[in-house]
């Protein structure tokens, strides 16, 4: 073989082995960069693990710390309900009953709401029942009297007292005539529970406020919240109350409040005024004066501290029964008065005594059937059976003037049985044994009590 052949030989061998080098490091290339490739997955897998890891562990931090607040979340739940005493009037029969009224109306209003509770929102159990009513006491009283509701005002106040007593969580609150009404109060109250996590579920008693209606309205804008809103219809809701309800729940306790506005006895005054008055026992005589005797009086040990000054007139002293015969005309009614055009009743409080006063107030008769002839209310709760004596009838009389008169000293009712000067006043002077608290307003206080005049009815 020639020189030139095994040249050619070489060159062939040269160039395979060429060859085989390139790949023997195309190889030991790719082998690099896949180590490269697995020891990045090895690091991303390994911070992912631990990514996962502490994932898990915060996550179960925070089931724990859900589950703790939860729990403490139901532990203090309640239901908030406001009422507003415009709208939300309790029934006659509870009105009537004074104190224990007050202490029934509130157990049946706290058993009909955890019966409406259990019935639809089981998820809530056992709540609280935070019940907050707000009303016009005076307001109230005076209209139950003048509806025939009650013939004695201080029953409303002894209702409110009886159902404030009767939960800790109930309160019925005087708001008075003052420019802050029942729903100003209501509205911060509504606001204030509609995003507390305790708070389950707001029963709210509306009046026919059109400022419910703006409340009501700004809820629906958030969806979650309606459910959390419960309306408590007493008397009819207003036209624009009665078109947002239907995104509410609604609910009616018909055997706790009215579903209909307190009549005005009409007109009660003059409807009283006109009929015969039977002021002491039933009688065949149709009619019944009172005058007084020149028989003097003394103040007892145990007379009632309701005055130091008597009415000033020649002749004071004790009632006298005088029946008149039915041939003979009465008297034209007149109502007395002091050079200031102010009402002065004839009654001298300081000479009844404190025994009575407080055995005829234990008696619960009926103002309006014994001094006035005739009771308004079919359902009327005090004694009308009772036969009275003078005594008792003045007696009587003078704790219907305990109370005060709506029209106060210009009142010109000669037939009004309530209070228009405070009893524990003296002429001249302003202050009162009872101060800020005493029920008559302060014109009614330091009266002239010297007749001068007299206003024919």
């Amino acid at each position: 073989m020639t020189a030139q052949a095994y040249l050619e030989r070489y060159k062939q061998l040269t160039s395979i082995e060429e060859i085989k080098n390139n790949l023997i490091e195309e190889l030991l290339q790719r082998v690099t960069e896949l180590e490269d490739a697995y020891q990045q997955e090895r690091l991303d897998h390994e911070r992912e693990t631990r990514f996962n890891r502490d994932i898990q562990i915060h996550e179960m931090e925070l089931m724990d710390q859900i589950s703790r607040i939860k729990t403490i979340m139901d532990r203090e739940t309640f239901i908030v309900v406001l009422l507003d005493g415009g709208g939300i009037i309790f029934k006659d029969e509870y009105l009537q009953q004074g104190e224990q009224g007050g202490h029934d109306a509130a157990k049946k209003l706290y058993s009909a709401l955890q019966d409406y509770v259990s019935g639809n929102f089981p998820a809530i159990n056992c709540p609280r029942v935070i019940t907050k009513m707000y009303a016009n006491v005076k307001g109230l009283s005076e209209l139950c009297v003048r509806g025939g509701v009650t013939t004695e005002p201080s029953l409303i106040e002894d209702f409110v007292r009886g159902f404030n007593a009767s939960y800790p969580l109930f309160d019925l609150v005087d708001t008075g005539a003052g420019k802050e009404s029942a729903h100003d109060k209501i509205g911060e109250a509504f606001r204030l529970n509609l995003y507390n996590c305790h708070c389950h579920q707001i029963f709210l008693g509306c009046s026919q406020d059109s400022a419910y209606a703006q409340i009501l309205e700004d809820t629906l804008a958030d969806r979650d919240l309606i459910g959390r809103v419960s309306l408590i219809e007493g008397l009819p809701f207003a036209s624009d109350l009665d078109l947002i309800k239907a995104s509410y729940r609604v609910t009616k306790f018909s055997d706790i409040f009215r579903d209909t506005k307190i009549s005005v006895w009409a007109p009660w005054k003059a409807a009283v005024a006109s009929k015969p008055r039977a002021l002491l026992t039933p009688s065949p005589i149709q009619h019944v004066t009172l005058s007084r005797t020149s028989t003097n009086t003394t103040t007892t040990s145990n007379s009632v501290p309701i005055s130091s000054s008597s009415t000033n007139t020649p002749n004071s002293g004790e009632f006298q029964v005088v029946r008149s015969k039915s041939s003979i005309l009465p008297p034209p009614k007149i109502v007395e008065r002091n050079k200031y055009g102010q009402r002065v009743d004839r009654l001298d409080f300081k000479t009844i005594p404190r025994d009575e006063v407080n055995r005829i107030k234990k008696l619960k008769l009926c103002n309006f059937y014994y001094l006035q002839g005739e009771c308004p209310n079919d359902n009327c709760h005090h004694d009308h059976s009772r036969k009275l004596t003078k005594t008792e009838y003045q007696v009587l009389t003078a704790i219907a003037r305990m109370t005060p008169c709506r029209y106060g000293l210009e009142c010109d009712d000669p037939e009004c049985m309530y209070g228009h000067r405070c009893p524990q006043s003296e002429p001249g002077k302003k202050d009162c044994y009872w101060g800020s608290s005493c029920r008559f307003d302060i014109s009614a206080h330091g009266i002239d009590t010297n007749i001068v005049k007299v206003t024919k009815v």
